[in-house]
C-alpha cells in the first residue's frame, strides 16, 4: 500500500502594514483562484484588501472568518481573519503612522496565536514599518524580535534562502559595534546547530556548512582581529564534534562565491549586511526569510515596506510567494 497524501499545510499570511505593499502583494499573489500546494488564509482588513483590489482592478472574493474560525476553512473565496483596526478612508499609502504600526502588529500577534496553537501550520508575513510600530508603542526592531518575545524562544536566528543561497545570521538589526560583541562561541555555536536542522528539514543534501569569519580576510591568521580564533574556530570545531559537516572560518568575499557554486549547503554570516548583501544583489526577488529556533513555522518577504511604491500598483509578489513555498515545506515536514 502507498503511503496516506499529507493534507495540504494552511499558511496565515499577515497583512502587514497597511500603508506599505503588503495588501498589494497580497492580493496579487493570493487573490486569483487555484488550486496550490498550500492553503492561504488571510490576517489583516477586508476593507483595505478590497479597496487594493480595485485600485488594482483586480477581482477579489474575500470569505471573512472570525478569530474563533474552525476547520474546515471556506471552499470559496480568499479566507480572511478580519481586523478592522484602521480607516480606510482615510489610509494614504506610503504614509508612516502609529495607526497602520499598530494594526500590523496586531496581525502578527494574530498569527502568533493561531500558529501556537495549531490552528495554522505556518506564518508567512508581509513587511511592517520599524518606525511606526516604534510609534505605536512597540519597542522591537522588527518581526523577528517580537515574534522571538511572544513565543518565548529568544535564541532564534534570521536565515536568508533563495534557490541559491542559505545564509543564517548571528545577529541581525544591531549597531555594527555591537554585532561584534556578539560574536561568541555559544552564539555561532547556536546558530550553526539551528542552520543545519532547518537545512535537514529542506530536504538538503549533502549538508555542510560554511561558517564566514568576521575581519577582513578572516582575520588573517590575528592581524585584523582575534574573534576567528577567539569564538568561530572553537565553535565550528565544537560542532564538528557534534557530527556536523562544517568548514570555517572562511574568508568572507570567497566563501559567498563557494557557496553559490554548491561547495557548501548554508553559510553562516556574522552579521546583518554581511548576508544579506550578496544574495539580495543576486536573488532579490527569489528570496525569503526563515525565522530559525521558533516552535513554530515563520517566513516572511525579504523586503521591506517600500513606501516609496506602495500604491502605485507596481509591487511584485515574487518574494512572498517563495516565502509561502518555503513555509509549505517546513510545515509539512512537521506534520
Amino acid at each position: 500500500m502507498s503511503p496516506p497524501q499529507k493534507r495540504r499545510p494552511v499558511l496565515a499570511f499577515t497583512m502587514g502594514d497597511p500603508a506599505g505593499v503588503g495588501p498589494e502583494i497580497l492580493v496579487r499573489a493570493l487573490g486569483r483562484p487555484g488550486r496550490r500546494p498550500w492553503q492561504p488564509l488571510v490576517i489583516g482588513s477586508a476593507s483595505v484588501l478590497r479597496a487594493t483590489a480595485a485600485r488594482l482592478g483586480l477581482s477579489l472574493e474575500l470569505a471573512p472568518l472570525h478569530p474563533h474560525f474552525g476547520p474546515p476553512l471556506p471552499t470559496w473565496g480568499l479566507p480572511v481573519v478580519t481586523m478592522e483596526n484602521v480607516a480606510v478612508e482615510r489610509l494614504e499609502p506610503g504614509m508612516v503612522s502609529a495607526e497602520t504600526g499598530r494594526a500590523a502588529v496586531q496581525y502578527l500577534e494574530m498569527g502568533i496565536q493561531l500558529a501556537l496553537s495549531r490552528r495554522v501550520d505556518a506564518l508567512v508575513t508581509a513587511p511592517l514599518h520599524k518606525g511606526a510600530i516604534h510609534a505605536a508603542g512597540f519597542p522591537f526592531p522588527g518581526h523577528t524580535e517580537l515574534l522571538a518575545e511572544r513565543s518565548r524562544r529568544p535564541d532564534v536566528a534570521l536565515m536568508l534562502a533563495s534557490p541559491r543561497f542559505r545564509i543564517a545570521h548571528v545577529s541581525t538589526h544591531v549597531a555594527l559595534a555591537e554585532a561584534c560583541r556578539l560574536v561568541t562561541t555559544a552564539r555561532v555555536l547556536r546558530v550553526i546547530q539551528l542552520l543545519h536542522e532547518c537545512l535537514g528539514q529542506l530536504g538538503a543534501t549533502p549538508l555542510r556548512i560554511g561558517v564566514v569569519g568576521l575581519n577582513p580576510h578572516a582575520g588573517e591568521g590575528g592581524l585584523f582581529g582575534d574573534e576567528e580564533a577567539r569564538a568561530i574556530r572553537p565553535a565550528v570545531e565544537e560542532a564538528r564534534a557534534q557530527g556536523l559537516d562544517v568548514e570555517g572560518p572562511l574568508v568572507p568575499d570567497v566563501a559567498f562565491r563557494r557557496h553559490r557554486e554548491g561547495l557548501y549547503t548554508g553559510l553562516v554570516a556574522m552579521y546583518h549586511d554581511q548576508g544579506h548583501i550578496p544574495l539580495k544583489l543576486l536573488d532579490f526577488h527569489r528570496a525569503a526569510n526563515v525565522t530559525l529556533g521558533l516552535p513554530i513555522v515563520r517566513t516572511s518577504v525579504d523586503h521591506g515596506v517600500a513606501l516609496d511604491i506602495a500604491g502605485k500598483g507596481v509591487a511584485r509578489p515574487d518574494s512572498l510567494l517563495y516565502a509561502a513555498g518555503l513555509a509549505a515545506r517546513l510545515a509539512s515536514a512537521r506534520l
